[in-house]
């Protein structure tokens, strides 16, 4: 298992559908994962701070967790299979739950949680960007800098 930051959302065009770029920790592989809307809006608003107005999904799954004293200890993606991501969540006491990557990373944000993605899936997924091409994911990281919650098309209530 390789840990990964989240590097932010973006809407792929033309195909306007969102996606969550993660990076691997110590290394050059990016692993994009195509997520829907309503996750892009859940990733967005915990990667800028925002708190909504009533709590969003992820954020009452969090109260909920510290409520009843588990602690999420790890967010793994685990599989690539058919086009599809698969993850899961580990807790303190050991117990696994499968997640979709996209609401496992939601809440991983929200809890401060390491995220990990497993070998098989950054040798399949994985984009490998060399140094030289930095400069390109610089400017991907001004457009999410510039990019919110908003541009999904989703209201959260």
């Amino acid at each position: 298992m390789n840990e990964l930051d989240v590097v932010g959302v973006r809407v792929e065009m033309p195909s306007n559908q969102p996606i969550v770029l993660l990076r691997e920790v110590g290394g050059d592989r990016y692993l994009p994962i195509w997520i829907g809307p309503g996750e892009a809006t859940a990733i967005a608003f915990a990667q800028q701070g925002m708190a909504p107005v009533r709590p969003l999904t992820h954020d009452l799954f969090k109260d909920v967790l510290e409520a009843v004293g588990q602690e999420l200890t790890e967010v793994r993606i685990t599989d690539l299979r058919e086009g599809v991501f698969y993850a899961e969540l580990v807790f303190a006491s050991g117990v696994e739950v499968s997640a979709r990557p996209s609401d496992a990373i939601a809440l991983a944000l929200r809890t401060g949680t390491p995220i990990y993605g497993s070998d098989g899936v950054l040798d399949d997924a994985g984009i490998a960007i060399p140094d030289e091409q930095e400069d390109e994911v610089e400017k991907f990281r001004e457009f999410l800098d510039q990019i919110s919650p908003e541009d999904f098309g989703t209201s959260n209530q």
